[in-house]
This record gives structure tokens, C-alpha cells and sequence, in this order.
């Protein structure tokens, strides 16, 4: 017998609280139809999803190598850069899709079985696990090709990648409610947003500019995403101005205010 799919119009509603756990299944539902959408169908598939960082890298490698005789911690440009691009890719990734959920999914959204925040998670979780999966890649391509010991830290390895995907949530569920309001926040977060790669410690420590800079610096959460990445790679460092509960705290805020919005207007938002 042929199993109904529960994104379906056809599909017949079944009764209140009769499928225990339909969220999870409309979620996976929504997770497989957007990786075929974005995968299935493309010539290089899950490629595209290692060219972007594995570019930045390898660029920023090549020109800072010429300029600085070593990186600023460890001997490799490639493993230093690496863990300043590859959480910004998993910040920008997520907060992006999760920014389109309503335009991405506007016809799903009319289904009475599929809310908004369905969305918004199914965005979360395809493009955390991507983005994981890159991770993991890049960081073992790196290190096996340049011949490196590495003593890793796994616990912070994987919290700094947890609260760069968390911190890209909470972002892009704000600006997924702000865009619904008012279309031309979009190009304006656009243009805000461009300072980030430079002012967020991609290519250069927090510890090494002036203090008077760093009083500005530490109030951008991806400082400490960043730094957190970079602790968990290279032993030796130790950033101690790293605050989790400033940056969890402004995730979750985030994510919190853009929910109960989304909850709130989701009827207006769908039929904008």
C-alpha cells in the first residue's frame, strides 16, 4: 500500500492528534524536497556546497602568503583561514535560507499540516548538516595534505560550529519577518552585512588589535564563534574574552523574537 505524503494537497487531514509525531515528518518531508531542489537537480551537486569556502581559503592563503612570512597561530595559511571562513560560511548559509523560508515555501505554507516555523527548522537543520559535512571535508583535506599534527579539542570544535549555525537562526528568522514587512530590507541587511567578513577575525586575532578596537570588536558574536573554531584546532590557543552565554543568549533572543513574529503574522506573511 502507497504511503500518503504528508505535503501532498490531496493527501486526506488526519485526526486531531492522531500522528504522534507529524511535525518530524512534514520536517523531513520539507528537508528532502529542498536538498533535491538544491542538490538533486544540479550538475555539480554537493561540489558547489565545497567550492564557495574552499575558495575563500585557498585565495586568502595565496595572498597572505606572499605578504606574511607564517600565519598568526600554527604553520599552514590554508588550516588558519579555514577556521575563520568556514564558521562565517555556516553563519551565512544558515541565516540566509532560513531568510527565505516563506518565499521558498509559499505554496506548502497554504497546507493547514505545514506552519511557518516548519520552515524555518527544515531550513536550519538541511543546511547545519550541509554545512557539517563541508566542515568536516575541508578540515581533513587541509590537514592531510599540508602534513599536520593537530591536537583537537572536539568540544569546542563543535560548539563553535553550533553557535555560528545558531547564531545564523536566529538572524535570519528576524530577517525572514523583516523582509515580509518591508521587501527592501533585504538589500539594506545586504549592504549592512558586507563589513562582517573584515571585522569579525576571518584573517587576523582579536588579541592583536588595539584595545580601544576591541572594546567595538567583542560585541560582534561571530568574534567569539570564530575564535571559538580556532581554539578548538590549534591547542595553544586560548581566547579568553570568549563569552557562550552573550552569544547563545543572543541567538536564542533572536530566534525567539522571530518566531513569536512569525507565529503572530504567519497568514500575513504567506499571501505577501
Amino acid at each position: 500500500m502507497l504511503q500518503a505524503d504528508p505535503l501532498s494537497p490531496t493527501s486526506p487531514r488526519p485526526p486531531a492528534g492522531a500522528p504522534r509525531y507529524q511535525r518530524l515528518r512534514v520536517i523531513a518531508a520539507m528537508m528532502i524536497r529542498e536538498m533535491s531542489a538544491r542538490f538533486g537537480r544540479s550538475a555539480g551537486g554537493y561540489f558547489w556546497a565545497l567550492a564557495e569556502p574552499l575558495g575563500g581559503i585557498l585565495l586568502l592563503s595565496l595572498a597572505f602568503q606572499f605578504a606574511l612570512r607564517s600565519p598568526p597561530i600554527g604553520t599552514s595559511f590554508m588550516l588558519f583561514y579555514a577556521t575563520g571562513i568556514i564558521p562565517m560560511s555556516v553563519y551565512n548559509g544558515v541565516q540566509r535560507a532560513v531568510a527565505k523560508s516563506v518565499d521558498s515555501n509559499r505554496g506548502l505554507l497554504t497546507y493547514p499540516v505545514v506552519s511557518l516555523i516548519d520552515a524555518v527548522i527544515a531550513k536550519f537543520l538541511l543546511n547545519t548538516l550541509t554545512h557539517a559535512i563541508v566542515a568536516v571535508v575541508l578540515f581533513t583535506s587541509i590537514i592531510l595534505y599540508d602534513g599536520l599534527y593537530v591536537t583537537l579539542d572536539p568540544v569546542r570544535l563543535v560548539l563553535g560550529f553550533l553557535l555560528a549555525a545558531l547564531l545564523g537562526l536566529g538572524v535570519g528568522s528576524l530577517n525572514c519577518v523583516l523582509i515580509g514587512f518591508f521587501p527592501t530590507w533585504k538589500n539594506i541587511w545586504t549592504v549592512l552585512s558586507r563589513p562582517l567578513f573584515i571585522i569579525s577575525g576571518v584573517f587576523f586575532l582579536f588579541e592583536s588589535v588595539p584595545p580601544a578596537f576591541q572594546a567595538i570588536l567583542w560585541w560582534n558574536p561571530l568574534v567569539h564563534v570564530i575564535a571559538t573554531m580556532r581554539a578548538g584546532i590549534f591547542a595553544t590557543y586560548q581566547p579568553g574574552f570568549v563569552s557562550y552565554p552573550y552569544v547563545l543568549g543572543l541567538a536564542l533572543g533572536l530566534f525567539a523574537v522571530g518566531g513569536w513574529l512569525m507565529r503572530r503574522h504567519a497568514a500575513w506573511l504567506i499571501e505577501q
